[in-house]
């Protein structure tokens, strides 16, 4: 599923990926460097990049500048704010599936610093150039657990959709401000090819749906989820016409996956 913006297509030359060292985000980053006209791309994250199999042509435009999420001081940022970034893509991000009762005080206040706050303190930063007439994409890792109760991810499905709202809330704000520019919620389901999902990072899973991430920033749309039609229109169908069942069958499916974490953290 996606929501168009009429904006005509954008190209950028200098985005930055927040989150880019691996998973879906190395995939953004490197699609983006393969393109003749991207003269660099920075990406922001506290791991370093660390080789992967099959990585395109333009990994040597990838310029790593070491951050974390955790940190208070923001101004980090401002060396791209007021250098030549002009793309944004956030997709650091991280959860695990366990039981609310599993999860201690410290990894609930981590969870909403990097998968809620620090996204909407990066876009404060660049917020300027949302608001300006030059065309700046923007795309935010949200989730589908967003959208819906998820048993086993309380507090992750909390976090997104406190960005889930943010986001709709923000693109009013814009539109009203005169802008044509939206942030773009990229919101699916598990990715394959991610650590996240359990594995390494894997660019013959990951650069497809990167491809389409670039597309939808590009094209100014607000919205995206891949898989909708596939997948999670019927999901998101069962859940508005009864949450309460539908949070019990996302219960049983979860636990019948064999992937819940049942270590106390």
């Amino acid at each position: 599923m996606c929501v168009s913006n009429p904006n005509s297509p954008m190209s950028m030359q200098y985005p930055l990926v927040v989150g880019g060292a691996g998973g879906i985000g190395r995939a953004i980053a490197l699609v983006l460097a393969s393109r003749p006209e991207v003269r660099r791309v920075d990406i922001v994250d506290r791991a370093p990049l660390a080789p992967i199999a099959d990585e395109t042509a333009g990994a040597e435009k990838l310029a790593v500048h070491r951050f974390d999420l955790e940190s208070g001081d923001f101004s980090f940022f401002e060396r791209f704010v007021q250098g030549d970034t002009d793309g944004l893509f956030i997709t650091a991000g991280f959860g695990r599936l366990a039981l609310f009762e599993e999860l201690d005080e410290a990894y609930i206040e981590r969870s909403f610093t990097v998968n809620s706050v620090a996204p909407i303190r990066i876009v404060r930063r660049f917020y300027g150039r949302l608001l300006a007439a030059t065309p700046f994409p923007c795309a935010v890792m949200v989730s589908i657990a967003g959208f819906m109760s998820s048993p086993f991810f309380s507090i992750y499905g909390a976090t997104k959709a406190a960005l889930k709202i943010f986001i709709e809330s923000v693109n009013v704000e814009l539109e009203r401000a005169g802008s044509s520019n939206r942030l773009l919620n990229v919101s699916p389901g598990s990715i394959a090819g991610t650590g996240f999902s359990g594995g390494a990072t894997d660019l013959k899973l990951t650069t497809p749906l990167a491809r389409e991430i670039i597309a939808h920033a590009e094209a100014g749309d607000d919205l995206f989820i891949p898989r909708y039609e596939e997948v999670f229109r019927e999901v998101l169908e069962r859940y508005h016409t009864d949450f309460r069942a539908e949070g019990r069958h996302s219960y049983d499916y979860k636990l019948a996956s064999g992937r819940i974490d049942r270590n106390r953290r």
